[in-house]
């Protein structure tokens, strides 16, 4: 069960979950990034990267995890790619580079003292440029550990492929673009003169978690750095000042797992690699910009897990039963707003002469959104036929009725006469 796929797909059990507990949506949340979100400097992608932005991504990650602690220069993605490329044809010899690998980024790690608070964030040009080489070649591994089929497609893949015997590590180490490892290399540089690097300067490695995960829950997350108690979800993309809603609801995902508060997490943020930004809140600032004040964190964990252990929460119900099953989960883990309460936020409403439904305006405006959506507890689900007041039937029924009809497949030209 994957966290990711669970959250972009909006009609995932997870997805509904989440889009009805927070009440506020992404936009209270998504302007108070931009007020924090001040430069307009901004590392544009080169020419040469092309297809490969993602690539860049998980390697500038890579990197700035390595920078607060080396305690795994090796992460999991990549030793799990590295075990399972073997399953492939000429599958051997990659995962024998891939071994090999490994050993030489452990080796250059541990050789440049990454994580050494009395060092700055970056080692000389030259040096990044290596390591630049190494994390790239370590992202296509990881490739394999996230999409079989999207790895088959790798330059990795395709060398071996093409001529198993001469793929070597230094093969594999010439084959990305100049313009990756010069991309990878400035979004450090850039990091090195930011906050990041005063982050980096306040903690020490022992208090840094690089790749956080989530043990004794069935969805696979893996975070990119906690830090001393902040939560930081590193971001390469290429047009920063726009806050994704899935991104937001993936970083209320990573705090929602940490249910027995192992982490400890205080704060929770974005570091824009290509802008230079740290954009933070603390827990409770973040959770009221988004809507949850129907629960308070400890209980909407809990409830988040109850989710978890009931259904396949990352996929979408295919036929009617399981969209039956769905749909009562929802509705049994569903707040319930008590009488002189806001449907929507259901917080007491305001003491006013006036009689009031709702405490804001924004809450009425955002109970229309949620209501259309069936994510209200009072609302009608779609499973359950909608009584019509006219003659004119639902599309789909319109579409079947065509479709009865005799298809046509070719027309001969020759048996029309004009």
């Amino acid at each position: 069960m994957s966290l990711k796929g669970g959250i972009h797909n909006p009609r995932t059990p997870l997805r509904r979950f989440l889009d009805r507990e927070l009440s506020a949506g992404p936009r209270l949340l998504r302007e108070n990034f931009r007020a924090q979100h001040r430069t307009d400097h901004l590392l544009v992608p080169l020419p040469g990267v092309g297809t490969e932005a993602g690539t860049v991504g998980t390697s500038i990650d890579t990197r700035l995890r390595l920078a607060f602690s080396t305690a795994a220069p090796v992460d999991l993605p990549t030793r799990i790619g590295i075990e399972l490329c073997g399953q492939f044809g000429h599958g051997l010899r990659m995962r024998a580079v891939g071994n090999e690998l490994a050993s030489r980024l452990t080796r250059t790690v541990h050789a440049l003292d990454l994580a050494n608070r009395d060092l700055p964030l970056d080692r000389a040009h030259d040096e990044e440029e290596d390591l630049a080489r190494l994390l790239i070649a370590s992202a296509w591994y990881q490739v394999c550990a996230r999409s079989a089929f999207g790895f088959t497609y790798t330059p990795l893949f395709l060398t071996a492929l093409e001529n198993p015997d001469a793929f070597t590590l230094d093969r594999l180490l010439r084959l990305p673009h100049p313009d990756l490892v010069t991309d990878v290399v400035a979004q450090l540089h850039q990091a090195a003169d930011g906050p990041l690097a005063d982050l980096r300067a306040r903690t020490r490695p022992a208090d840094c978690t690089p790749g956080p995960t989530f043990p004794g829950t069935r969805v696979t997350a893996d975070a990119d750095l906690i830090a001393d108690g902040l939560l930081i979800d590193f971001k390469s993309a290429r047009k920063p000042r726009g806050l994704p809603q899935a991104d937001a609801w993936q970083l209320l995902g990573y705090l929602l797992l940490d249910d027995a508060d192992r982490y400890t997490i205080d704060t929770v943020g974005f570091y824009l690699t290509r802008s230079g930004v740290l954009a933070t809140w603390p827990v409770e600032e973040y959770l009221t910009l988004l809507g949850t004040c129907r629960r308070d964190l400890t209980e909407l964990r809990s409830v988040f897990h109850e989710l978890l252990a009931s259904c396949q929460a990352d996929a979408e119900p295919l036929t009617p039963t399981e969209e039956t099953s769905v749909q009562r989960l929802l509705q049994r883990l569903a707040p319930v707003a008590a009488p002189g309460h806001c449907p929507t936020c259901t917080q007491p409403l305001p003491d006013t002469a006036q009689r009031r439904t709702y405490c804001t305006p924004r809450c009425r405006s955002r109970e229309q959104t949620l209501r259309n959506k069936g994510l209200l507890h009072e609302a009608p689900t779609p499973a359950v036929p909608i009584q019509r007041t006219n003659n004119r039937r639902p599309r789909r029924e319109r579409w079947e009725a065509h479709r009865a009809f005799p298809q046509v497949d070719a027309v001969s030209y020759e048996a029309v006469s004009l």
